[in-house]
C-alpha cells in the first residue's frame, strides 16, 4: 500500500488508479466503474448508456480511460456520444473513438491501448438487415475481446437458399452468434448445419401475436438442435459468450 501511496504523491498514479488497485473499481460521482473486470473475467466493463444522463456516461467513461485505456458505452445516442468525446478532449486528448450510430455503441482507446489478438473466429451472422442493431453490438463486443470476426448478414430462412449459399463461410467460423427476429427459426437451422457452437440472439422485430422477440426467444429455447440462447436483443451479452469461446479456444492453440 505504501508503494501505491507514493506513487501517488509522486503523481505518478492517480488515485482512481490507486483505488481500482486496491478495490478493483474506481469510484466517481456517476458510479463505480469496474476496472477489474476483464482481468477476473475475460469480458471487458462497458458502460450503459439506457437510464443515464450524458454527463454520467462521460464521466465514466473518462474513468475507464484512465484506469484501462479504453471505455466501451452501450445503447447510446448522438448527445452521449457528444458528451463522452468533448470529456475526453480535456482529460485523455490523445484517445480515439469509433462511434457507431446503428448499434449506438461508442468505443474509445488510448494509443497504449492493447486489444487482445486470439487465434479465433466469431462468425455474426443476422436473418435480415433488421436484426442489425443488437449483432453489430454482439461483433463489436467479439472484436474488443479479441477475436477475428466475420459479418454474414441477410441470410434468412424466408429463403432458405440464401442460408445454403452460407454454409461453407458459417462452417469455417469457430464460433457463431445468429440474430433473428419474428419466429427465430434461423439459429435452429445453422445449429444443424456445422460443428461449431451457436449463440442464439433473439431479436424484437416482428409483430402481432409472440412479437418483440417473444416468438424468437420460445423457437431458439425450444430448438432441436443444439444451442445456447441468450436473452431478447442482448448482444452485448452475445458477444461476450463467443468471446469466451474464443478466449479458449486461443488458449489450446
Amino acid at each position: 500500500m505504501r508503494d501505491l501511496l507514493e506513487a501517488v504523491a509522486a503523481g505518478d498514479l492517480s488515485p482512481a488508479e490507486a483505488e481500482v488497485e486496491l478495490a478493483g473499481y474506481a469510484t466517481n460521482g456517476a458510479g463505480r466503474f469496474d476496472a477489474a473486470r476483464t482481468d477476473r473475467s475475460g469480458v471487458p466493463e462497458a458502460i450503459l448508456g439506457d437510464g443515464k444522463e450524458p454527463a454520467e456516461i462521460a464521466t465514466l467513461a473518462a474513468t475507464a480511460v484512465e484506469t484501462t485505456g479504453r471505455a466501451i458505452a452501450t445503447r447510446v445516442d448522438d448527445a452521449d456520444v457528444a458528451a463522452v468525446r468533448e470529456r475526453l478532449s480535456d482529460v485523455a486528448p490523445d484517445a480515439t473513438s469509433r462511434w457507431n450510430d446503428r448499434s449506438n455503441w461508442v468505443v474509445a482507446t488510448t494509443p497504449d491501448f492493447e486489444r487482445p489478438d486470439l487465434s479465433a473466429s466469431v462468425g455474426v451472422v443476422t436473418a435480415g438487415t433488421s436484426d442489425a442493431v443488437p449483432a453489430g453490438e454482439a461483433a463489436m463486443v467479439a472484436h474488443e475481446m479479441g477475436a477475428s470476426v466475420s459479418r454474414i448478414d441477410d441470410v434468412g430462412v424466408a429463403s432458405i437458399a440464401r442460408t445454403i449459399d452460407a454454409v461453407d463461410r458459417l462452417r469455417d467460423q469457430d464460433v457463431l452468434v445468429v440474430a433473428a427476429g419474428r419466429e427465430g427459426a434461423l439459429p435452429t437451422v445453422i445449429a444443424g448445419l456445422v460443428d461449431v457452437p451457436v449463440v442464439g440472439l433473439p431479436v424484437s422485430t416482428g409483430y402481432g401475436h409472440g412479437g418483440d422477440g417473444e416468438a424468437a426467444l420460445s423457437g431458439m429455447l425450444q430448438s432441436c438442435t443444439a444451442l445456447s440462447v441468450v436473452n431478447v436483443d442482448a448482444g452485448f451479452t452475445a458477444g461476450a459468450q463467443a468471446g469466451l469461446i474464443a478466449r479458449q479456444l486461443d488458449d489450446a492453440r
